[in-house]
């Protein structure tokens, strides 16, 4: 059976990385594209209510009839799942991003978050980062990116994903024959060095830019950092429930209501104890 693949990003839909995804996963499915009409990195998880979200017909560089949304890439995904996109849809895979999204980039990141929206109605979602270098000159090649996360995708419409999991991928900045393969990793540190720049306008009032140094990370073996560094792609599963379940036990050890405490504390290891079965 076909699988119906939404293919959507946050860098919008004129992106070449976009493209290039689209070209591979109609090697895989059909394909529908619904992606934001402007670059919206870094907008994190946003769910448009307070206004009405406009959709118009747009065509990719190659001809493909891709829409393209004023909202966020979530309300991309949330657009084409509730009905804008009237055949259902089985998958969706968000990028390729330019530029690696690692340990907590995913929280900021509109990539992951329109995989996550995705999940959260219950599709599988997958998200594609392609590592870049600062000083690059010229275009970038998206090419290994998209065959890396083809791999990816294809084992997924064959195996599943666990509800409520989401893959985040990330892709060296190699070619082909310079990429080692791909590796499972798990989240590893990401080192930010934002500052905050004031300023005064010409009417002397104070505004100010978030800015600072690109984010490094620490190349632990294990981790999506240490993975790319080594040259290999990351694939790394990420949950939608954020439950600390290790700190619920230590939280009943609080005095909230010290005739329940008792109770509430075998229950919080019952929890913990679930969690690690």
């Amino acid at each position: 059976m076909t699988k119906h693949i939404l293919v959507t990003n946050d860098d919008g839909v004129s992106a070449p990385g976009l493209l290039t995804l689209v070209q591979e996963m109609r090697r895989l499915g059909k394909v529908s594209v619904l992606a934001p009409d402007r670059n919206w990195s870094g907008g994190g998880h946003v769910k448009t209510l307070d206004r009405a979200l406009r959709v118009k017909e747009v065509r990719l560089a190659d001809g493909t009839q891709a829409f393209a949304s004023d909202g966020a890439p979530s309300d991309c995904v949330a657009l084409a799942i509730l009905g804008f996109i009237k055949e259902p849809i089985d998958l969706v895979v968000s990028g390729i991003n330019a530029g690696a999204n690692l340990g907590h980039d995913v929280t900021y990141s509109g990539t992951v978050t329109a995989a996550m929206e995705a999940v959260i109605a219950g599709i599988p979602g997958i998200a594609v980062s392609l590592e870049t270098m600062e000083n690059h000159i010229g275009d970038v090649d998206y090419g290994p990116a998209a065959r890396a996360a083809a791999k990816i995708v294809r084992q997924v419409i064959e195996n599943g994903l666990t509800h409520e999991v989401l893959l985040n991928i990330n892709v060296p900045f190699f070619p082909d024959d310079r990429i080692r393969g791909i590796r499972i990793t798990r989240q590893g540190l990401r080192v930010y060095h934002s500052r905050l720049d004031e300023r005064i306008d010409p009417r002397g009032k104070p505004y100010y830019w978030i800015g600072g140094d690109a984010p490094t990370g620490v190349p632990e073996r294990g981790t999506d950092v240490g993975a790319l560094a080594e040259g290999f792609v990351s694939v790394t599963p990420l949950q939608l429930d954020l439950t600390a379940y290790r700190a619920i036990t230590d939280l009943h050890t609080w005095r909230w209501d010290e005739a329940s405490d008792t109770a509430a504390l075998l229950e919080a290891e019952k929890l913990t104890l679930f969690r690690k079965d």
